[in-house]
């Protein structure tokens, strides 16, 4: 583990050393966000203004999960896409073979080579946001410390299905088009899941777990989750993540490399 972390620091070290050379994109990042951040909250606004609410949601309630949401887009923008967007670049140019003589874990080291800081904006506006919701509903440091199981099994999920898409790229190499499937129905995670009709609420539930991802850890912040469906978060999470090792695993023996 502590070889792990060393190649982890260092990996990152380089990555923020290398990024920082273009300070004027973080800049650019910062405006792109919150000009987002402030699309989604108009739109959020728009349901709130007449009167109208989602079912059991406050306005700032509602914000918590829209806070939430604009975690995991910083944490995606930091983490997922500059590292697993690359596995493409490693299959068509056969680098990838470089990457399976390495003395550590193939998964690990394309899941964690580099990170962007460009990410950085979001995650600090949905905590921002996420801590001024609280303080309006009076919330204590026990909420923030009990939405941070929920939310890291969010995480947990969102890299394991965006890593096994990635891991498609070893029989499909154009998969760009996947992801962004994948990233528009995670959209749905701006607003609660009691936002949409029955039907979509089953599909955002167990087949796209975007409920697990937003609405369940601001559930739990808020003091109002049953605890099967944080259960549920941890089976799911674990389970994504051992899927995702074995379908790399998987993938890997149809991987005829660069040299054969």
């Amino acid at each position: 583990m502590q070889r792990y972390l060393r190649v982890l620091r260092l990996f990152w070290e380089v990555a923020i050393a290398a990024e920082l050379e273009y300070r004027l994109n973080f800049v650019i990042a910062t405006l792109s966000s919150l000009t987002a951040l402030g699309g989604n909250l108009f739109g959020l606004f728009l349901f709130y203004r007449t009167g109208y609410g989602f079912q059991d949601w406050s306005w700032q309630e509602a914000l918590v999960v829209l806070g939430v949401f604009t975690l995991l887009q910083g944490f995606a923008a930091t983490f997922l896409s500059p590292n697993l967007s690359r596995i493409v670049k490693h299959v068509q140019a056969g680098t990838l073979d470089f990457v399976l003589l390495k003395p550590i874990s193939s998964q690990f080291w394309l899941s964690t080579r580099t990170l962007s800081p460009w990410g950085f904006p979001d995650l600090v506006l949905g905590a921002t946001m996420v801590a001024y919701a609280g303080h309006q509903l009076g919330l204590g440091l026990g909420n923030y410390l009990a939405a941070v199981i929920p939310l890291t099994l969010g995480f947990l999920s969102l890299y394991s299905l965006w890593f096994i898409l990635g891991a498609t790229s070893i029989w499909f190499v154009k998969i760009y088009n996947v992801t962004e499937v994948l990233r528009n129905f995670l959209e749905a995670g701006r607003f609660p899941i009691v936002a949409y009709p029955p039907a979509f609420r089953i599909f955002f539930t167990f087949v796209i777990p975007v409920a697990f991802l937003t609405t369940v850890p601001a559930q739990v912040f808020l003091n109002r989750i049953d605890y099967t469906w944080l259960a549920g978060a941890g089976l799911l999470a674990i389970g994504l993540f051992q899927a995702s090792r074995w379908f790399w695993r998987f993938a890997l023996r149809f991987y005829t490399s660069a040299s054969s």
